[in-house]
């Protein structure tokens, strides 16, 4: 009986600690955060160019993976990270579920409604031909802009 219970209490451990979201890339289930590179690091607040602060999570994903919808809502619109154009440039912006976030780096497979959690959202793109020897990532940000973290 008591191995039971541990396994049960272990169990809603795990349900509890975990974010609300659902797995953004494929090979990574848990969602776990690009670390530092030299090109960075990828936790929200991580310090960028010129004193900014990066203000969102970026989130693993090899090149050319599946990406998926964290959780269901209705795509708005495109999003592009860059003011120039770029292999990269390219994201969109999701709202539903109490959530509103833009994921960049992506090829979304539309640009405009209804998508469930866990369906294929889109397409990580070629980010190691941008940036050669970076951690390919999605880069999640709430529009808000506040830190994104606790729900993945």
């Amino acid at each position: 009986m008591f191995p039971l219970k541990l396994i049960i209490f272990v169990a809603l451990v795990s349900i509890v600690a975990a974010g609300p979201w659902g797995t953004i890339c494929a090979g990574n289930p848990s969602n776990r955060v690009r670390g530092c590179d030299r090109h960075g690091c990828g936790h929200y607040g991580a310090r960028r160019a010129r004193g900014r602060k990066h203000r969102g999570v970026d989130v693993i994903c090899n090149d050319g993976s599946t990406v998926y919808a964290p959780f269901s809502g209705n795509i708005d619109r495109r999003v592009n990270p860059y003011r120039r154009n770029n292999a990269i440039n390219n994201g969109l912006q999701l709202r539903g579920s109490g959530f509103c976030i833009q994921m960049f780096y992506i090829r979304p497979v539309k640009y405009r409604g209804w998508i469930s959690k866990g369906q294929k959202i889109g397409v990580m793109l070629p980010m190691r031909r941008v940036y050669p020897g970076i951690t390919s990532h999605v880069h999640i940000q709430n529009c808000d802009r506040s830190n994104p973290t606790h729900n993945l």
